[in-house]
């Protein structure tokens, strides 16, 4: 019996979760599903440009576990624009260290603790807001 997976920090939730090829229609393309550990080892490595160390140590794994991350995600990536299929980021074992909030009305984005609490947009104090760690299953637990 395999030890149960540990979970994979993230620093926060993806502003976009799905991409796709321009001037096909979607259901004409195939999906490929990028899981949040995933994405966060390809933000960290190829965008921020941590070394391997670095990054596992920020998403508190071991490097050998962060280096089969990051060669799973950069293979779906490549597979993704090589092959034109739609991305989809979801999913994963993860903990968010921060948060996005969206007004729905003015369309301001700002960042919080994952444990602030939130009741209105700084902006335009609109209370129709999305917080987009909710939407992974994430909010007040984190």
């Amino acid at each position: 019996m395999s030890r149960p997976e540990k979970s994979r920090i993230v620093h926060k939730p993806p502003i976009f979760t799905e991409f796709k090829p321009m001037g096909v229609g979607g259901k004409f393309l195939d999906r490929i599903t990028l899981s949040l550990d995933e994405y966060e080892a390809f933000r960290l490595a190829d965008y921020i440009g941590l070394s391997q160390s670095e990054a596992a140590e920020e998403m508190e794994i071991s490097r050998p576990t962060f280096t089969r991350l990051i060669e799973k995600a950069r293979k779906k990536i490549a597979g993704l624009l090589v092959n034109g299929k739609i991305l989809t980021i979801e999913g994963g074992n993860i903990h968010f260290r921060k948060n996005i909030i969206r007004c729905f009305d003015c369309g301001h984005m700002f960042n919080i603790n994952i444990k602030t609490a939130f009741t209105e947009c700084p902006v335009c104090h609109s209370t129709n807001l999305v917080n987009l760690a909710g939407g992974f299953g994430h909010g007040k637990c984190c």
